[in-house]
């Protein structure tokens, strides 16, 4: 499964009627990591009246959390993370804060400063198509290591992974929709054991 997502963090500042509104776009690869990045633009922002944001995760983007901290609810988290969908993306994470200009915007001004600003974060940035990935982990006698290094140089595969010693261990990074195939290509090897527990990325 293809899914799209930033290449880089990207930034952009919105200004509505005095209020600033400073966007911040960044990919990540989990939960902890859209967390970390709000907690340190909470800290850096500090005296900034709120810091909103919205994620996405998973090439089936399915999880997702937003926040209106303190905002009238609906108007800040719902806006960022509804542009977070209207360009398809996941394993990213938007930040908006906001510095109060002393004019108050109403429930649809913010919705769509916040919604303007997310926009504006994602388009300053780049999106790519990547691919949802996997992981195989399997052992191998010593005696077969040309015939399992001659499949890795000729599949579209990445070493995670590896140790040699009588018994060899090794773990291989590939498109998840190419699995099955690498899988049974290195079945086909002499003292192969791949391991069942599949992991996606």
């Amino acid at each position: 499964m293809n899914y799209l997502t930033l290449k880089s963090a990207s930034e952009a500042v919105f200004k509505e009627k005095m209020s600033k509104f400073l966007a911040f776009a960044h990919p990540v690869g989990s939960a902890d990591e859209a967390r970390d990045i709000i907690a340190g633009y909470s800290r850096r922002y500090h005296d900034a009246r709120h810091v909103c944001w919205a994620y996405m995760l998973g090439a089936g983007r399915s999880v997702f959390l937003s926040s209106d901290n303190g905002e009238p609810s609906g108007t800040a988290g719902k806006p960022i993370l509804g542009q977070i969908n209207s360009f398809n993306l996941t394993d990213v994470v938007i930040v908006v804060v906001r510095y109060f200009g002393g004019i108050k915007l109403g429930t649809s001004g913010l919705i769509a400063a916040y919604r303007q600003a997310a926009r504006d974060a994602i388009e300053a940035g780049e999106i790519i198509e990547l691919s949802e990935m996997a992981t195989v982990d399997f052992t191998f006698p010593y005696l077969v290591m040309n015939d399992v290094m001659r499949l890795t140089k000729n599949s579209d595969v990445e070493i995670a992974g590896q140790q040699f010693d009588n018994v060899c261990s090794m773990t291989l990074r590939c498109k998840l929709d190419d699995r099955a195939a690498l899988c049974g290509r290195l079945a086909d090897i002499d003292g192969v054991c791949i391991s069942t527990d599949e992991t996606q990325e």
